[in-house]
């Protein structure tokens, strides 16, 4: 557990790592007025796309390990229950629907920080 623990405090890290180097690397001194707008809208733009994409790289992955646990424990419940296939297979699709509607929720959610904010 503890090498668990320690894997996601480094990923956290990381993450917020990357997040603030953008800021840093287009921070200006302030001297000049043009180039300190250029700075802000070149972080903000930078920003977006980080976010953007660590947002639908963790709901896909999310969503591809809940999908991947699903067909794994239905698999397991038909073999364990043949004559119960149609059933399983039918709850096991529509958990599946719902995982894929949170996914596409988080692609809109992320088309909507890149293009309206």
């Amino acid at each position: 557990m503890n090498r668990k623990k320690s894997f996601a405090l480094t990923l956290l890290l990381t993450l917020v790592l990357v997040a603030v180097l953008p800021t840093l690397v287009f921070a200006a001194d302030g001297a000049d007025g043009e180039a300190t707008v250029a700075a802000a809208e070149a972080a903000s733009v930078s920003g977006k796309a980080l976010g953007s994409g660590i947002a639908i790289g963790i709901a896909a992955a999310g969503g591809a390990i809940g999908m991947g646990i699903a067909v794994a424990k239905s698999a397991e419940g038909v073999s364990r229950q043949p004559e119960a296939a149609g059933q399983i297979r039918s709850s096991m699709m529509l958990g599946l629907v719902f995982i894929e509607t949170a996914i596409i929720y988080a692609l809109l959610a992320v088309i909507l920080i890149i293009f309206v904010l």
